[in-house]
């Protein structure tokens, strides 16, 4: 797999900004958990990745963590290279939640090829918007939907995400993913085991009822 193949407006630069990238590039591989980038501290670049899986997440006073997206093989991460873009006023951190492979395109270089191209530059706002877009659902998600509805749909959607019924993730986890707290996460997924949605042991949490757990996101 090739970064020309998989950045998409590869076609839409000369030849001179396609010389530019690929004289910057850099490849990168990451074990699980590695911190790629923390905060306004790091201008790290653009990222795509090749394979694997990031978390993108904001921390409060607090400490307290909620994911805001999670990033795929093929996604783009505009999040960190946030120093080049003005209207971003918050910190993000970004690490793997599996071992990953990605490019870094330096800000730098990304940022001149924005200033020269209009592809560049409308997609870079395209992608912007579509992250600002994840964002509010989730804002919408945190102050118009009960928890329960919140842990039903992230159970359902970890499942999809790794094949399978059976997950192996701790309640620390899921409250570090949507803003809560652990005992909380705790409480609800026991209430879930109650009602036979789902079936809990040390470290794993198993989906038993699928249908219930989609009744419970409608209710």
């Amino acid at each position: 797999m090739e970064f020309q193949s998989c950045f998409p407006i590869w076609d839409r630069l000369d030849t001179e900004q396609q010389a530019r990238i690929l004289g910057s590039l850099v490849s990168h591989r990451v074990k699980k958990g590695t911190v790629i980038h923390n905060g306004s501290m790091d201008c790290t670049g653009l990222l795509l990745i090749k394979s694997g899986q990031l978390r993108v997440y904001i921390l409060s006073d607090e400490g307290r963590e909620i994911t805001l997206y999670r990033l795929f093989e093929l996604d783009m991460c505009l999040f960190s290279a946030s120093c080049m873009l003005r209207s971003i006023q918050f910190d993000v951190t970004i690490a793997a939640e599996k071992d990953t492979e990605f490019w870094v395109v330096p800000t730098e270089v990304y940022k001149g090829i924005l200033e020269e191209s209009a592809p560049a530059a409308n997609y870079t706002n395209e992608l912007m918007a579509s992250r600002f877009s994840d964002v509010m659902w989730l804002m919408e998600q945190i102050m118009w939907k009960s928890l329960d509805r919140r842990l039903a749909a992230f159970l359902l959607e970890e499942a999809s995400i790794e094949g399978s019924d059976r997950l192996k993730i701790t309640h620390e986890t899921i409250a570090n993913h949507l803003g809560s707290h652990r005992e909380v996460i705790t409480r609800m997924l026991r209430y879930f085991q109650n009602e036979g949605m789902v079936r809990l042991s040390r470290g794993v949490i198993e989906i038993t009822d699928a249908d219930k757990l989609e009744e419970t996101i409608g209710h």
